[in-house]
This record gives structure tokens, sequence and C-alpha cells, in this order.
């Protein structure tokens, strides 16, 4: 016995993964994508460290939940191999993040105008 859990996906489960997929949002889809595969983050994160990839489990809970999305070029070679991990198509997690959010240092505010 392996330890891994596995999952059967029934065809409304697959049309509902294939959808997200498709159109997003990303944060859904990856919840989703790996409620369906049947992996716990902790096994998630087991398996990217053995890719040489590391994540927090913090950093894979914020991608699920929305709260934050991967961005920089570890981040996202670590999506590569999470689309992997979760059996969904290469890009198909990757293509939902749509741009790069802009990134701006803290402006200070001028003084009121008197």
């Amino acid at each position: 016995m392996t330890g891994q859990r596995t999952h059967t996906i029934d065809r409304g489960e697959q049309a509902e993964l294939d959808r997200l997929l498709a159109v997003g949002p990303f944060a859904v889809a990856l919840r989703t994508a790996i409620r369906h595969r049947g992996l716990g983050l902790d096994r998630i994160r087991y398996r990217l460290r053995g890719r040489g990839t590391t994540v927090s489990l913090a950093t894979l809970s914020h991608w699920q939940s929305g709260r934050c999305r991967p961005e920089r070029a570890e981040s996202l070679e670590a999506l590569r191999n999470l689309e992997d991990i979760l059996n969904v198509p290469d890009g198909s997690l990757s293509k939902l993040l749509g741009p790069p959010r802009p990134r701006t240092r803290f402006q200070p505010q001028p003084p009121p105008l008197n």
C-alpha cells in the first residue's frame, strides 16, 4: 500500500473540473482540482519537494483560497509541477492567472495644500 488516497471522479465532477479549468477563476479551479485528486496539501507539498520545488502549506492554502496567487518565477515553476501532480492538462491552471498584477511600492502622500 502506498499510503495515498484514491479518488474516483464521476462524469459530473469531471465536467465541473473541466469547466473551471477552462474559465476559472484560478482559486476555485485549483481547489476543485485538489479535491478531485484526493490529496491533502501536506501530500502535495511533499510531492512538490520531491521535484525540487519548495512551497509552504500556507502558500498552497492561500492560492486555493484566493488570498494570493503565484506570480514570481519560482511560484510559476511550482504551479507547472502542481498541474502535473494534480493530473490536469499542462498550462490549464497557469492560463487562469492572466497578466501579472502591477507591483508598486508605497508612495508617501504629499502634504496637504493649505
